[in-house]
Parts: C-alpha cells; sequence; structure tokens
C-alpha cells in the first residue's frame, strides 16, 4: 500500500508488485537491458554495454546472447551491438536499413521486420512498434540513414508482455499500443533533452496504462535530468519500478 497525504487526510492506494511471471529482467544501465526466459533464452535489448558508464564492471564481460533486439542506430544503443552478434552469432531483429548495415559490417543471422509486424524468435514473440525519435549511425566521420526509431512489445512464453519503448517523445498513438498489445511493463524513457522527460513519460504512462513502469535513460550523462522520483510524484497511482544498473528483477 503507498500512502500520500493530500491536504489535512491521509490517501492510500493499494499497489500490486511487478511480477515477472520467471521472467529474469537486468537493467545495464540506459536503455540496456537482459531478459532471460523460463526456457533459458537470453535476450539483449540495445546492447551497449562495454562502452556504457552505467554499466556494472560486471556485466560487461557477456556470456551468452540468443535474440538481439535494437530500437535503432544511435551509438548509446547499438554502440557494441555489432561486436556482440559477431562473437555470438544471435538472431539480430531491427529496422531494415539498421540491419543492412549492420550486416554489411559482418552481422550473419539479421531478422529485419518494420513498425506493425510481428515474429516469434525462439521463444519470444517480437512486434515492432513506433517511437517519436531520429535515427543517423554513426559510422566513422559520417552519420547515415538508419531507417526509423521504433520500439518493440516482446511477448514470452509466459504471456508477460514487455513494451520497451527505445528513445521516443510521447505520441498519441501510445494508447494503440495499449489497445493493441496490452502491455504488462512499460520501460520509458525519462532524462529528458534527448527523450521524454519525467512530464512526458508520466502522461504516456497514462495511455499506455501498463501496470508497472520501469523509468531507464537517465543519469548517464549529465544533460539527463529526469529522475525516477520525479516521475513518482506525478504518477501515485501507478507502480514506479526503480532499478539499479545490474540489478535483476524476477529471481
Amino acid at each position: 500500500m503507498r500512502c500520500s497525504l493530500k491536504g489535512s487526510s491521509i490517501e492510500c492506494i493499494t499497489v500490486t508488485f511487478m511480477d515477472l511471471k520467471g521472467i529474469q529482467l537486468t537493467w545495464l544501465g540506459h536503455a540496456t537491458f537482459r531478459a532471460v526466459t523460463p526456457g533459458g533464452k537470453t535476450i539483449y535489448i540495445d546492447p551497449w554495454v562495454m562502452g556504457n558508464p552505467a554499466c556494472p564492471a560486471a556485466e560487461k564481460q557477456i556470456k551468452k546472447v540468443d535474440v538481439m533486439l535494437c530500437t535503432h542506430g544511435h551509438f548509446d544503443h547499438i554502440g557494441d551491438a555489432v561486436e556482440i552478434a559477431k562473437k555470438f552469432n544471435p538472431t539480430v531483429v531491427g529496422i531494415p536499413e539498421l540491419l543492412k548495415w549492420m550486416e554489411k559490417k559482418g552481422v550473419k543471422n539479421a531478422s529485419p521486420m518494420n513498425k506493425g509486424g510481428t515474429q516469434v524468435v525462439g521463444d519470444i514473440k517480437v512486434t515492432m512498434v513506433h517511437a517519436d525519435h531520429s535515427c543517423g549511425i554513426t559510422d566513422g566521420d559520417e552519420i547515415i540513414y538508419g531507417g526509423e526509431a521504433c520500439g518493440f512489445v516482446i511477448e514470452f512464453e509466459t504471456g508477460l508482455k514487455l513494451y520497451h519503448a527505445g528513445d521516443t517523445n510521447v505520441f498519441g498513438d501510445m494508447a494503440i499500443i495499449r489497445d493493441l498489445y496490452e502491455p504488462d511493463i512499460a520501460l520509458l524513457p525519462i532524462g529528458d533533452h534527448y527523450t521524454m522527460s519525467p512530464r512526458e513519460a508520466a502522461y504516456g504512462a497514462k495511455l499506455l496504462q501498463a501496470k508497472t513502469v520501469i523509468p531507464m535513460h537517465f543519469a548517464t550523462f549529465p544533460v539527463l535530468t529526469g529522475t525516477p522520483s520525479d516521475v513518482k510524484k506525478l504518477l501515485p497511482e501507478i507502480e514506479i519500478f526503480e532499478m539499479k544498473p545490474g540489478q535483476t528483477a524476477g529471481k
């Protein structure tokens, strides 16, 4: 139960804490997450690990990757994607233009898709949804076209639905994501400047109506000033599950 002071009275709200239904979810800092399914498959989302200053040192030595999901081509989301994919040969999911570039860099097992599409990868079902953000790939001294930014709704074999918004501003069609896919948990950027601030993220959470929101993409750099506490103040009725880099939920 969560209680807050409203004028001269105390208002209490019952909160149902996050149930991952057998999934182990680890935040590696910034927008990078690792999910391990009950069947033992390891999924990395936006794999910026070795070069990620928010990623704990103990997590920089990757041991296994079965599936890699890339929301867009900015360095802080795919900074280690090519190296990891060449080493572990996972199925790599992303928008076609980004994956074509990755294939040119030596990635072998690309599985491109586009917004509105759904595919089964291993023991998960992946749907690509919209994100409102830019997408350029830094390639040496050039920035090249990388398709559009996206988000993913991941449905696990246990029925849990996880929405990773990628980098995005709030957009009205988050209500469509709610209606069509009904995510249980939403991973939302809150840092401001390059993505939503807590204000926009709180509005997006109301559109999505997920049971739990996990803030991400904050504090990695000084310019990313949004904090989970800022979101909590705006969303007392929704569970805001604040994770620390390296923390695993669902164990």
